[in-house]
């Protein structure tokens, strides 16, 4: 019955134990021995700091200290005592040991020593025990936590959508299919096509690819939701910004317009990074810190003006600028940057897609904060974004920061059923399809807004990681499904 009665070592930090017999359990980190005494540094995960254990070869046993390698489980029973060292303020000094998974030395990949990120994906089984991946992912569950609260506490409602859908939100095509035939042997219509019409759902499907269209079917009745869940793209991307399988932040919002849109943007934004600021600080000093270390390894003109801890600050203590897509072309082809050819994709004419480089461009040389950039050409965008009265435009907003840039996506959506199936019909989307979608057109429409933002993505900026893959625990991406 005592055997998880144990005290964790973040409450060992925190609070005063002293004099106290209490009972850690936890993998080394570390152990160095002399004559008189063995040190073993302890974590439980519970924070990014171990905990030092100090067992005395009289009191605890040769052959069991003998099994406190790295990697190895313990359950140990002390005292906590004053530190006699520096580092900490207290330590356990042992009374038993008792091994509860050994690790062996010569086969347990993790050893006390730096180990590329490119290696720890190789064994992300085993990652998550290191300090990098230990701080990444309780950032992780602090940013999760607050997207909650934050909409929770506005009084959004929190909706499930499907993960199996009939419909291809982005209009990309590039889904991962949904069947229980054999795929050796899939039953034919009479042209030689696959006949769906026998398949489970008697029709194609997909994994989703986002939760939006049917969140804007649950606002038009519960006001304000968010959809927080699992998102698919087949796309064949290996860059350090794509995954396979990832989590969207989808919040569909009724009887709002764009502002309203951009404001709740900037305020869920502040909000979710403050939260990580304020209880995650441990484990940012060390990410920054990390970060740190990456940049130096970096020529001088790819290294970032700031610092982790900095960024996150910048984003939290900054109003957003705001302009449109217009003005920030103007701005981007008048540069020096543009005219001296330093942008790899140079700007030239209204109505190109910006990339990365533009985005990042306005947010750290030019305005000094982050921006919204509004009103894009409608060419460029979904066919759901709300026109505007130019005919060109849409009521589309892209939030930018340093570092990343696009970090969300959203708009006011179009609301007016003769524009949404007119731009359907241009974009080539078959109305017949998506009958359900049009219906909320038809029955009490309303202005209404909302904007998506790749979990990942926030999860990367705020804890720095270089890699997309190494902020989510087991990445799916092209030819990678293991674990």
């Amino acid at each position: 019955m005592a055997f998880n009665k144990r005290t964790k070592i973040k409450d060992l930090l925190e609070k005063d134990y002293t004099g106290q017999e209490i009972t850690v359990m936890g993998w080394v980190r570390t152990k160095r021995s002399n004559k008189n005494v063995s040190f073993i540094a302890l974590n439980d995960g519970s924070s990014i700091k171990n905990y030092q254990i100090v067992a005395d070869p009289n009191e605890i046993s040769e052959d069991i200290l003998k099994k406190a390698t790295t990697g190895a489980c313990l359950k140990i029973k002390g005292v906590v005592v004053a530190s006699q060292g520096a580092g900490q303020q207290t330590e356990l000094a042992a009374k038993e040991v008792t091994v509860l998974g050994e690790a062996d030395a010569e086969k347990y990949p993790l050893q006390p020593k730096k180990h590329s990120l490119e290696f720890l994906r190789e064994i992300a089984h085993l990652r998550i025990r290191t300090n990098t991946f230990g701080a990444v992912f309780r950032v992780r569950h602090a940013l999760a936590f607050a997207v909650h609260k934050y909409f929770n506490d506005k009084g959004f409602f929190y909706i499930h959508t499907p993960i199996i859908t009939a419909s291809d939100a982005e209009g990309a095509g590039e889904t991962f299919k949904v069947t229980t035939f054999d795929l050796k042997n899939p039953p034919l219509t009479e042209e030689g096509k696959i006949d769906f019409k026998q398949d489970f759902f008697e029709r194609e499907t997909n994994l989703t690819v986002s939760g939006q269209l049917e969140g804007e079917l649950a606002a038009m009745g519960l006001g304000e939701i968010y959809t927080f869940g699992p998102t698919f793209r087949a796309e064949n991307s290996n860059t350090t910004r794509h995954l396979a399988e990832f989590w969207m932040i989808e919040p569909e919002m009724a009887f709002y317009d764009a502002e309203d849109n951009q404001n709740l943007a900037e305020d869920f934004l502040k909000y979710v990074i403050n939260y990580a600021l304020e209880n995650c600080k441990d484990d940012l000093e060390f990410l920054d810190k990390r970060a740190a270390e990456e940049e130096n390894t970096k020529k001088a003109d790819q290294r970032s003006e700031m610092g982790l801890l900095e960024r996150l600050q910048f984003v939290v203590t900054n109003e957003f600028q705001r302009l449109t897509y217009t003005e920030a072309i103007d701005i981007l082809r008048n540069s020096n940057h543009n005219k001296k050819k330093k942008f790899q994709y140079l700007v030239e004419a209204w109505g190109v897609d910006l990339q990365s480089e533009h985005e990042r461009y306005l947010v750290e040389k030019h305005f000094k904060k982050p921006v919204i950039l509004t009103d894009y050409p409608k060419e460029i965008k979904a066919f759901y974004m709300r026109q505007n009265e130019d005919d060109k435009t849409v009521a589309a907003m892209d939030i930018l920061f340093p570092g990343i840039g696009e970090i969300v996506g959203g708009s006011q959506r179009e609301e007016r059923l003769d524009k949404l199936t007119q731009r359907m019909e241009e974009m080539d989307i078959p109305t017949e399809e998506m009958w359900w979608y049009l219906d909320t057109r038809k029955f009490g429409t309303t202005p209404h807004a909302g904007f998506g933002l790749g979990f990942e993505r926030l999860v990367q900026f705020v804890t720095g990681m270089g890699n997309i893959r190494d902020v989510i625990a087991f990445p799916r991406t092209p030819g990678h499904a293991e674990f």
